[in-house]
């Protein structure tokens, strides 16, 4: 029986029928070769940006928005970093009367395994902060949200203890894998999730920013595969350095260059919120 006789023996109950094959050799595996190496190498070069900017892109860019939002705040102005953790952004308030607060009971921090935490003034649940009302002129709270089961109250007790005119600087993830257990309870927060309360509570929204869009988020994805490798390498065969390379560099480049030119923030990893409470807050 002929090759294309026990194919179309395979087809024919689809009423599908073949009249010619034409044998796979070697020029047109070369071929083939030479069309994946021109692919590899166009998505490689989508992005030029240091790779490790781009695996790190949601925590590099929170940093810098903070970092703008910081150089705006007065010298002197009194500052409350809710739920500080380690106190990552503090010496960006140096100039500032910059105080932390946390609830201060996950092990991560406690342990020193996941960093230790910060001086911290203010040890309380996030929905009594023990301070008078409008103490502060800068609220700052970043992740945190999604760590907090009463997320609402949380934010109202945040505009509580800002002074009228007084800004909240916040950010917090749309979609996250669970972290910080077991106080993780919310996945993210939508940009209508922060317009709604925050104008029920008496506040103007100065901005909300997407932190970049889907096929950013898709290239922190790739990376992660990355960031298992070794857990998983037995899974991969001899194509794991191939695998590796494809899904690390290839891949999160090509995809990060997408997202410079077309960015679908439904899908971003999260919000930049900046919001001032009403002289006579709702």
């Amino acid at each position: 029986m002929r090759p294309s006789d026990v194919v179309n023996k395979v087809l024919s109950p689809f009423g599908l029928r073949v009249t010619r094959l034409q044998s796979y050799g070697r020029r047109e595996k070369e071929r083939d070769s030479d069309t994946w190496a021109d692919l590899m190498a166009m998505m490689r070069s989508a992005s030029t940006l240091d790779l490790a900017d781009i695996h790190d892109f949601n925590q590099r860019s929170r940093d810098r928005w903070v970092a703008a939002r910081a150089r705006s705040v007065p010298a002197g102005a009194r500052v409350l970093d809710v739920g500080c953790g380690t106190a990552l952004y503090g010496p960006l308030f140096d100039h500032c009367e910059y105080r932390t607060h946390d609830f201060a009971q996950y092990d991560g921090l406690r342990s020193g395994r996941e960093g230790r935490y910060g001086q911290i003034d203010y040890v309380s649940d996030i929905t009594a902060i023990p301070v008078a009302d409008g103490s502060f002129d800068v609220i700052l709270c970043t992740e945190v949200l999604e760590h907090v089961p009463y997320p609402i109250e949380a934010l109202r007790e945040m505009v509580r203890i800002v002074r009228p005119a007084g800004r909240l600087l916040i950010t917090a993830p749309l979609g996250s894998g669970l972290h910080q257990q077991p106080f993780h309870f919310y996945g993210g927060y939508t940009d209508h999730w922060y317009r709604k309360f925050l104008m029920e509570f008496g506040c103007d929204v100065t901005t909300i920013e997407p932190n970049r869009g889907w096929f950013a988020h898709m290239a922190q994805e790739c990376a992660r595969f990355g960031w298992t490798y070794d857990k998983h390498r037995h899974l991969y065969g001899p194509d794991g350095d191939r695998l590796l390379d494809l899904f690390t560099d290839v891949l999160p480049r090509f995809l990060y260059g997408q997202d410079e030119k077309a960015p679908i923030p439904e899908f971003t990893t999260g919000f930049f919120v900046e919001a001032q409470r009403q002289l006579k807050a709702g």
